[in-house]
């Protein structure tokens, strides 16, 4: 889908370029733009080879296994169908601290790691979980107590004061993981989604065996 958006986007700037007469402007600015790309990803390297290596310190430490035991309790609301001490937890938690740090970047290999470990309790291979869903979208709406890859790139392109929109970013990550953790959780209230919940017929075995 994104491959169709970024297609649609280019075809739109030279049509505009090409009517207006500017197809030469347009054309220059792809390219100074791809060259400062590289410029950036560039300057990015040390900060998050240095963000990396602290998380897998933190992992080997087992660091990230006492920060998820302190989460236990959310979790077990948040995701009531994992079970405890389940692999997905740990993996989930390296995702959320990677997001916390504002290290984006960071936080994609450790979301796709937490994804299929969750991915291991789905018995269906074609869709979601209650569980999925909600990290996704606490993945995607995460809380950001330091945007420190926004801060490199501030630092990078020249600013006085990078660190100035950290109270910001703050409150307004903060607004926007209620706002999808509230949407994820209401949303699978439906009854259309419950039917579509892979883990219904498990949890209803569960209860089978629990009378029982």
């Amino acid at each position: 889908m994104l491959n169709y958006i970024w297609f649609g986007l280019m075809m739109i700037a030279l049509i505009v370029g090409l009517i207006n007469g500017t197809l030469t402007e347009v054309t220059n600015a792809a390219v100074n733009s791809a060259a400062v790309a590289v410029e950036i990803a560039l300057g990015l390297i040390g900060i998050m080879a240095m963000w990396l290596g602290i998380m897998k310190i933190a992992e080997k430490g087992g660091l990230i296994k006492i920060l998820a035991r302190g989460i236990r309790p959310v979790a077990r609301f948040l995701f009531p169908e994992i079970p405890d001490g389940h692999p997905a937890i740990g993996a989930m938690m390296m995702n959320i601290t990677a997001n916390w740090l504002g290290l984006g970047n960071a936080a994609t290999p450790l979301g796709l790691k937490a994804m299929d470990q969750l991915q291991s309790l789905n018995p269906s291979a074609d869709t979601a979980t209650n569980s999925q869903i909600t990290f996704l979208a606490i993945n995607t709406a995460s809380i950001t107590f330091i945007p420190m890859t926004v801060i490199a790139v501030r630092a990078e392109l020249g600013s006085a004061n990078p660190f100035e929109i950290i109270s910001t970013g703050i409150f307004a990550s903060t607004c926007a993981c209620i706002a999808a953790i509230t949407a994820s959780r209401l949303l699978q209230k439906l009854p259309s989604s419950r039917a579509s919940n892979p883990m219904r017929n498990i949890k209803s075995a569960e209860k089978v065996v629990e009378n029982d």
